[in-house]
């Protein structure tokens, strides 16, 4: 049990300790905060079971006992180990919703929750969506997120780690939308014969060998399977590009991840007229594709 702390009594006395602490020890942000407040503020209300929109006034609130130990610990091991404040508390945000992850998947963190609060506008008639494919789902809150905010889609969360499976079905239940979304083991596209979807979502691993090895310390305690995308990063982007085709409707659209691996993306395939968003909260490397596009590239995909 860490030391505690004399004077601190209030939520935004342990925010400010934590945001100190944090400062001082010259954490990594980048799973879902950018800066030590806001990161103590996550690990502080998360651990509390409170929302990122919890008003200010009750920031003045006073801690039980029990609840200034429970944080004081959790901010001295977020120092200490390293470990990314989702995984401290058991629970992350994502397109305005909570999730449970663990070790076992990726701290929830795509830009593609801004697509997926504005129902995909303008890039696709989310009334006409009928089904949607998240692929690499890991937690599931990018395939799960398009089922609560397209409430008439059928959704299929697809990866390939069994333990990241088990979170995302306990996410499932926790939106209770199980009449929807079903949960499936697959390498990819290769247990999915004649599925076909309207918008396949993913986030797949894309961090190249090089850039895995200078990662900090925050991201090595994430599942190596959910980041390393091969030498070049682009091992399973390739691989969904080749196949995605098959699997999406005439007028279907993939939404792909790849995150800092786009540079090399458009080195080895060079003639595709690339469609890369923009995203007002920030975030890049997300491409979209739709399946004309895709089958017309179709040889330089094979060849990549």
């Amino acid at each position: 049990m860490a030391e505690q702390p004399d004077g601190l009594v209030t939520i935004q006395d342990f925010i400010r300790w934590g945001a100190s602490r944090f400062n001082k020890a010259g954490l990594f942000f980048g799973h879902g905060t950018d800066n030590a407040l806001d990161e103590a503020a996550q690990l502080v209300l998360l651990s509390l079971h409170l929302g990122p929109d919890l008003p200010g006034t009750f920031r003045d609130c006073r801690l039980t006992p029990s609840e200034r130990v429970t944080i004081t610990d959790l901010i001295e091991r977020r120092v200490a180990e390293r470990v990314p404040a989702a995984y401290l508390t058991g629970r992350a945000w994502f397109a305005g919703l909570e999730f449970l992850v663990n070790d076992q998947v990726l701290v929830p963190r795509s830009p593609m929750a801004e697509l997926i609060e504005a129902g995909f506008d303008p890039w696709i008639d989310g009334e006409r969506v009928g089904r949607v494919l998240d692929l690499c789902a890991g937690s599931g809150c990018i395939g799960i997120a398009a089922a609560v905010y397209l409430p008439d889609a059928d959704v299929d969360l697809v990866d390939l780690s069994p333990s990241a499976l088990e979170v995302a079905r306990r996410n499932v239940e926790r939106h209770g939308v199980g009449d929807r979304v079903r949960v499936l083991e697959s390498d990819l596209f290769s247990g999915l014969s004649g599925n076909r979807y309207d918008l396949i979502l993913s986030n797949p691993p894309y961090v190249s060998e090089q850039e895995y090895s200078g990662l900090p310390m925050e991201y090595r305690r994430e599942p190596e399977l959910g980041l390393l995308g091969g030498e070049d990063g682009l091992d399973l982007v390739v691989r969904i590009l080749r196949d995605a085709a098959r699997h999406l409707t005439e007028e279907g659209i993939l939404i792909l991840e790849v995150g800092g691996s786009a540079a090399e993306l458009e080195r080895r395939i060079p003639d595709v007229p690339w469609t890369w968003l923009e995203f007002e909260r920030g975030g890049e490397g997300v491409l979209l594709l739709t399946r004309e596009q895709i089958e017309l590239h179709q040889d330089q995909f094979e060849e990549a």
